[in-house]
């Protein structure tokens, strides 16, 4: 599977952002996907996940409310929606799929390139 990030940028407090993630090979709705980011100085930590069929999500707390993940099979496409966007929110944001519904970076098998969002104060 080679994954592809598009959509960050440079964006105010509380605005918001699409991230995309599209996908080439084979059966990607048998995968897992999540959207993970680092910012500067900091271990890479997970944002958000979506089964396979989209059935079921989970969120890092502090993004709950704000972000949505969603995917499109048909389109070989993960979403992330993120919106009320805040400083601590700055970080490269990277998508990843894995064939188990964890949500550490280490299971997961293939990753895109990540792209760079930046909220400014």
């Amino acid at each position: 599977v080679q994954l592809q990030a598009s959509g960050g940028g440079l964006v105010q407090t509380g605005g918001s952002l699409r991230l995309s993630c599209a996908a080439s090979g084979r059966s990607f709705s048998s995968y897992v996907m999540a959207w993970f980011r680092q910012a500067p100085g900091t271990e890479r930590e997970f944002v958000a996940g979506v089964t396979g069929s989209g059935d079921s999500t989970s969120y890092v707390d502090y993004v709950k409310g704000r972000f949505t993940i969603s995917r499109d099979n048909a389109k070989n496409t993960v979403y992330l929606q993120m919106n009320s966007l805040k400083p601590e929110d700055t970080a490269v944001y990277s998508c990843a799929a894995s064939p188990f519904w964890v949500t550490t970076a280490r299971h997961y098998a293939y990753w895109g390139q990540g792209t760079q969002v930046t909220v400014s104060s």
